[in-house]
């Protein structure tokens, strides 16, 4: 017994010393070499900081149908590159509706249109018109697809803003939870989440006549739109229209950046954008074919400016303008260059946690492992006497082990986090109970107190590690399938069995060695 492994008493002093370092941050401040993966302090939940609490539902239905809406510009392509003339293109939920213009092109339509839309299952013609219809596995796949990106998005969103820790998870079929630990504008918080920032550049079509569009004689291929809501001399309020080319040239998927900037013309704000490879050659190819006519820029579904393309514009970038205010013009920015939402969202809960309730709540948790400590302590060395105060030492250890595990690891701390430390103190006492009653069953068969100890701690080994193994697992289990309050049970409660494995087992034996070291033999135990 006294002969303790050399090379466990130097671990249990590295941990103890990175235990010390890792902890330290959450009680003050550390100078400025302190090692960065050692300096965090841990970060604390949205029950215990306070913060802003969402449920997102996503219009689901609305990504498929803007789904096969895009694929009437993909019709249009393919036919047009087999020269098959068409008289109609149309999209009615989930059906597409392509009429043909000549006879002799149905057999060729009809085969290209089979190979282009495995995903849709085709009817036969009725007065050259095919309808195709959206598989339901596709639908099924689209709606899926969309909620997975618009988790990216409302990520990327509320990662902009600085805050820590944010929970963002998907909650059934069709909403995402929202959690923004430390953050109380929850209005701005909405603004900034719910908007789909849907850029989009269009042609104006400078050869149709406005005022007889505006009298419901659209052309072909045509779509009214209006710029934002302006007020007039006479105090009335506007809206001005524009007579725009139905095909996107161009739209939010091909930023590759958006920043805020300042317009020279006007000394205002505005949002330069930048185009990614892709963008830059549409853009290119924009821009050299259409010189001396205008394009509009439309912004969720706003003309928020037309120019007039003067020349050729190579560089792939350009510039929103509209009166922005500074903070206006930084969440365009944000929510352009986190990418549009792929169908819109709407808030249907919504709660805000202030920061004195989590103080609150702080104050209790904490109240609640000091008083389970001090009740543990005391239990420990009037039962177990000299053992007992071995054992509350470890216990001591343990604490500041899981303390600077969490804030090591960037664990975040929650108020069912907290029961979990609460559990973990019980658990880890728990182990050198069985450790002890081994002892003391080893000593009334009549074993000297050194090998009653090793007895002890051999016997009481496999059941520690078989009970702790276990309970890991479920909590594992937890994390994986949880929601955010009960992954932060799991990860306290995980980390806290690895702490306590460590403590009941190496540390106490590493403090009992030591004690019975300095003399080679031992008459009677306190235990």
């Amino acid at each position: 017994m006294h002969s303790f492994p050399r090379w466990k008493i130097w671990l249990i002093l590295a941990v103890l010393v990175v235990s010390l370092m890792g902890a330290l941050p959450n009680i003050t401040s550390v100078p400025s070499w302190w090692p960065a993966s050692l300096s965090k302090p841990m970060s604390l939940g949205l029950d215990l900081k306070g913060g802003i609490h969402l449920v997102l539902d996503v219009d689901v239905d609305k990504a498929v149908s803007h789904s096969v809406e895009e694929d009437i510009d993909t019709a249009r392509q393919v036919l047009r590159k087999d020269k098959i003339r068409y008289r109609k293109l149309s999209a009615e939920g989930l059906t597409l509706n392509i009429t043909i213009k000549n006879d002799a092109d149905l057999a060729n339509a009809e085969q290209l249109l089979a190979e282009t839309f495995d995903g849709y299952t085709m009817a036969d013609p009725v007065e050259r018109t095919f309808s195709l219809t959206l598989k339901e596995s596709v639908a099924d796949e689209t709606r899926k697809f969309a909620v997975d990106q618009a988790i990216e998005v409302i990520r990327g969103r509320i990662d902009a803003l600085g805050t820590t820790e944010p929970v963002i998870i998907k909650q059934g079929s069709h909403r995402i939870l929202v959690q923004i630990p430390g953050y109380e504008d929850s209005a701005h918080a909405k603004q900034l989440i719910g908007r789909t920032a849907q850029l989009e550049f269009k042609l104006v079509d400078e050869k149709g006549d406005l005022d007889k569009a505006m009298t419901g004689s659209i052309p072909p291929g045509d779509i009214i739109m209006y710029g934002p809501e302006e007020t007039r001399n006479d105090g009335t309020n506007f809206r001005q229209p524009y007579l725009l080319k139905k095909r996107t040239e161009l739209s939010g998927n091909e930023i590759s950046d958006a920043r805020v900037s300042i317009d020279s013309r006007y000394n205002e704000y505005a949002v330069t954008l930048k185009f990614n490879t892709k963008g830059s050659r549409k853009f290119d190819k924009l821009t050299t074919a259409h010189v001396g006519e205008r394009f509009a820029i439309i912004l969720e579904g706003v003309v928020n400016s037309a120019p007039v393309i003067r020349e050729r514009i190579a560089g792939g970038s350009a510039q929103i303008t509209g009166s922005f205010s500074p903070a206006e013009a930084h969440d365009l920015a944000i929510i352009l260059r986190a990418g549009a939402l792929p169908a819109p969202v709407k808030v249907v809960e919504e709660r805000s946690i202030g920061p004195s309730l989590g103080q609150d709540s702080i104050e209790q948790g904490m109240n609640s492992i000091i008083v389970g400590c001090i009740m543990v302590l005391i239990f420990m060395a009037i039962y177990y006497r000299m053992f007992g105060l071995v054992a509350n030492v470890a216990l001591i250890f343990n604490m500041l082990l899981i303390l600077a595990a969490m804030s090591i690891i960037g664990g975040t701390l929650t108020l069912p986090g907290i029961a979990g430390i609460v559990l973990t103190i019980g658990m880890a006492v728990d182990a050198n109970v069985l450790i002890f009653e081994r002892i003391r069953e080893e000593l009334r068969l009549g074993k000297t107190p050194l090998a009653a100890i090793d007895g002890g701690y051999a016997k009481a080994f496999s059941t520690i590690v078989d009970a702790n193994i276990t309970t890991l697992i479920a909590a594992i289990v937890l994390f994986q399938f949880g929601s955010g309050p009960v992954k932060g049970f799991a990860i306290t409660l995980s980390v806290g069995i690895l702490a306590s494995m460590f403590t009941a087992i190496t540390v106490t034996r590493a403090i009992v060695a030591a004690s019975t070291a300095k003399n080679g033999r031992v008459e009677k135990l306190s235990i």
